[in-house]
């Protein structure tokens, strides 16, 4: 069998003996969907790449800690993932800004491109607005379960809670979406969430 075709815990261990390589194929295995979760928390592509390199590298750093939930990494990666995003928050924000203010060059061909991201940020804020109204230990399982469409047990296990507790707050999380935002302006923008967390 190829590198590439191994399990998440073959390439682990293989990665823990000193191949590379094996790292680099979990990177690119999960590295897409830690960067979406990391954007989807974020609404900002720029701090979703470094978080998604930084939640690599606590990996790595921690590496005597990780745990494999049935032979994947992916729930660890998104329990880290999860750290990340509540930890250093500020210093994000701080090098996030520092990004925006590097000059950068486009060619005219990437406009429509540019156009779609930007729409993409704008409903991630009006959505992530939402959201925020909600505890954060409902904030993460809902990203968790809805967004990256884990198990209750995957959740559970990137998390570090008990099963039932990842059911009740996912429940409370959505009991609390369904409630009416209090003014009559926002309608459209709730159809919207609505169909964004289904």
């Amino acid at each position: 069998m190829s590198i590439s075709g191994s399990t998440d815990e073959a390439l682990w261990r293989a990665a823990l003996d000193g191949d590379e390589g094996a790292f680099g194929v979990l990177f690119d295995r999960h590295h897409r969907a830690v960067y979406n979760y990391c954007f989807r928390r974020t609404a900002d592509w720029a701090a979703a790449e470094d978080l998604a390199s930084v939640v690599f590298l606590e990996t790595w750093r921690r590496r005597a800690d990780v745990r494999l939930d049935h032979d994947s990494l992916l729930p660890w990666l998104y329990g880290v993932a999860t750290n990340v995003l509540r930890n250093h928050q500020r210093a994000l924000r701080r090098h996030a800004a520092a990004l925006a203010r590097m000059p950068r060059t486009r060619d005219e061909d990437d406009t429509e491109a540019v156009a779609a991201r930007v729409d993409d940020r704008r409903r991630m804020r009006e959505i992530l607005d939402r959201i925020s109204r909600l505890p954060r230990r409902h904030q993460d399982v809902l990203a968790l379960c809805v967004w990256e469409e884990l198990s209750y047990e995957q959740a559970a296990a990137a998390l570090g809670v008990p099963v039932g507790t990842v059911r009740s707050r996912l429940n409370r999380a959505r009991e609390k979406l369904r409630e009416p935002l209090p003014t009559a302006g926002h309608r459209g923008r709730e159809h919207a969430f609505r169909e964004e967390l289904s």
